[in-house]
């Protein structure tokens, strides 16, 4: 699929939950280091019930089998995995942080931008080798359908992004009543070529 195309998709799966008034600021994909753990697993299963089906239980075909049968449920649980990441966005909107998640059961978490009070991002060692952090959201309310988000690509960009949104200097003006103007033009031209679905590295010399 080509890169057109996969953002054409991606943007119609994101639009249909966005207001009117909203614009996109940025949508990404969470990054593929999420996808690690299941495939390290998947590989390393492989490795030992392969040592295990050539030495202790080379005799024992009927469980090797067994052990063969288990393992397969590791490549297509990563299948999946795969298929759940390439469908998830988290999107930044002119009013709202939106996550959404789930290839059959849809789930749409959002957290108005009016609503956040303090937002962190944390960088692991791990995070800061392959360019991912996490971000923690706090509202002034107490229960709260979207406070952490891990895996977020060039977290450092899209925070200021954020915090942009949040003290309402990054687009639009106050016009005296606490309010914000939306922007005359949409951010997408400026934004959004660059926080494009396809996680690469022009997105970071980009911006």
């Amino acid at each position: 699929m080509s890169r057109v195309a996969s953002t054409k998709n991606a943007q119609a799966s994101v639009d249909k939950y966005l207001l009117p008034r909203e614009v996109r600021v940025a949508t990404v994909r969470r990054h593929p280091a999420v996808l690690i753990m299941p495939a390290a697993q998947a590989i390393g299963g492989l490795l030992v019930v392969s040592v295990l089906a050539a030495t202790v239980l080379r005799s024992h075909t009927a469980l090797a089998d067994v052990l063969w049968v288990l393992w397969a449920f590791l490549p297509l649980r990563l299948i999946w995995k795969v298929i759940n990441w390439a469908v998830d966005y988290f999107v930044i909107t002119s009013e709202r942080i939106l996550l959404t998640s789930g290839l059959f059961t849809r789930s749409v978490n959002m957290m108005p931008m009016s609503k956040v009070t303090d937002m962190s991002f944390h960088r692991s060692f791990a995070g800061r080798l392959l360019g991912y952090g996490e971000f923690v959201v706090e509202s002034a309310g107490q229960d709260q359908a979207l406070r952490k988000i891990d895996h977020i690509p060039y977290p450092e960009q899209l925070y200021r992004l954020v915090c942009g949104r949040i003290f309402k200097d990054a687009v639009g003006q106050d016009d005296g009543t606490g309010d914000v103007a939306p922007p005359e033009q949409p951010l997408e031209g400026d934004l959004d070529d660059t926080f494009v679905i396809e996680d690469g590295p022009e997105l970071g010399d980009e911006f």
